[in-house]
């Protein structure tokens, strides 16, 4: 089935986005499908992951494009690549934070420029009640949008809409070892003011505003 949790959000990762952004990261950006979302709206995109073969995949995948839409896709370990201090409008980590040490948004923070935003869509471990009412929840809304994407797939002309991503290039997976409330204890430190709530397919979403002046 072609629906993917990670590209449901999408949109609300987009509106995230402070006005008049001119420059973004996507860690972990894997085949660069959201990275490339954000490079079609005249964004200057930075894309990193630490897989050569994703990073490879991601390139070709973007090829075609205008190079004004095309990200800058390069292999970096997010927990230790040298990113430029505030360089950045907006950083994103799409399902990539559970894969590296949770400070790993120290260095992103610092990236960010006055005013920037860093929104970070996750997994977290379930073990509370409401954990569990939560995913209970999500299955059969899962279950619904998966037939009613792959029946919106089959309909739609061949090469039209939606971009496909390469199908050869699978992204690791991880099972997440943090709750949700020590997420929200973890980011309290090095995020201060930073707002995080949960939401409905097994995600979170934490997002960061640096104040608008370095004082």
């Amino acid at each position: 089935m072609p629906f993917d949790h990670n590209d449901h959000y999408h949109r609300l990762m987009l509106r995230q986005m402070p006005p008049g952004c001119r420059t973004a990261l996507d860690v972990g950006c894997g085949t660069g499908r959201f990275a490339r979302l954000l490079a079609g709206r005249g964004i200057e995109v930075d894309g990193i992951d630490a897989s050569a073969k994703v990073i490879e995949t991601a390139r070709a995948a973007s090829s075609s494009l205008p190079p004004r839409h095309r990200p800058d896709f390069r292999q970096a370990d997010a927990t230790r690549a040298q990113l430029p201090p505030g360089r950045y409008d907006f950083i994103s980590c799409l399902a990539a934070l559970h894969h590296m040490p949770f400070g790993t948004v120290t260095a992103l923070r610092d990236a960010l420029a006055p005013g920037g935003v860093l929104a970070v869509l996750g997994c977290y471990r379930e073990t509370s009640p409401a954990d569990r009412a939560w995913s209970l929840a999500a299955v059969p809304v899962n279950a619904a949008a998966r037939i009613a994407v792959a029946a919106r797939e089959a309909a739609r002309p061949h090469g039209g809409g939606r971009d496909p991503g390469p199908p050869s290039a699978k992204a690791p997976v991880r099972r997440p070892e943090a709750t949700l409330e020590e997420i929200r204890r973890e980011a309290a430190v090095p995020l201060p003011g930073a707002t995080l709530r949960r939401l409905l397919f097994w995600r979170y979403l934490l997002v960061f505003r640096r104040p608008g002046t370095d004082g």
